[in-house]
């Protein structure tokens, strides 16, 4: 944000520097209070400012004494409570495409075949070792050790197959691992046995 004020007069030339002053204590603070009124809107927290600072100009005597900062932010919160309420109060805007918004949020079995279809490829990408773990526990449902009699390994060896199977599978389908995540835990993308 920044602020520019055109004039060359004498007089105004007090008032621009009493309004640049003004603007270089008060904008950052009322800025951060207007993004959180706002919820983070940023673009729309620039005009609340520049609309608040605006409004100093036009109504306050900033070359005699400058304007309280609760008067600011109080400006600043109503400006932010009178938008809201016009946006309430106008009926919705209908600009054409909300067709195009409704047809692609609907569930249309596309995106599952597309993901069936990418998740297959990745299963084919990997050894046969770790295909038969991740069989023996996502899709038959089997615990670990139970894995491990059916396949004649040890438990720890599934264990090991079916982390680094599954650390392969997020890599190719480019998942990224967030920290609360187990390796060993069933993922998200695991339908129900069809045992």
């Amino acid at each position: 944000m920044s602020w520019t004020v055109m004039g060359s007069s004498g007089a105004a030339s007090a008032r621009e520097r009493a309004m640049r002053t003004l603007y270089d204590e008060q904008a950052s603070p009322l800025y951060t209070y207007v993004v959180r009124l706002l919820g983070g809107d940023r673009h729309r927290a620039e005009d609340v400012v520049q609309e608040t600072l605006l409004r100093c100009w036009r109504t306050q005597d900033v070359g005699g004494s400058e304007p309280s900062r609760r008067w600011l932010f109080r400006v600043a919160r109503n400006i932010v409570i009178d938008e809201y309420r016009l946006r309430m109060a106008r009926p919705r805007e209908v600009d054409g495409t909300a067709w195009l918004d409704e047809l692609l949020a609907k569930p249309d079995g596309v995106d599952r075949m597309l993901s069936s279809m990418i998740l297959k490829d990745a299963i084919r990408g990997l050894s046969p070792k770790h295909r038969e773990v991740l069989y023996e526990i996502y899709y038959t449902g089997r615990s670990t050790r139970e894995a491990a009699l059916v396949l004649g390994v040890p438990p720890g060896t599934v264990k090991s197959r079916l982390h680094h199977a599954v650390r392969a599978l997020r890599t190719a389908l480019s998942i990224e691992e967030t920290a609360d995540e187990e390796v060993g835990g069933k993922p998200d993308w695991v339908y129900p046995s069809a045992a």
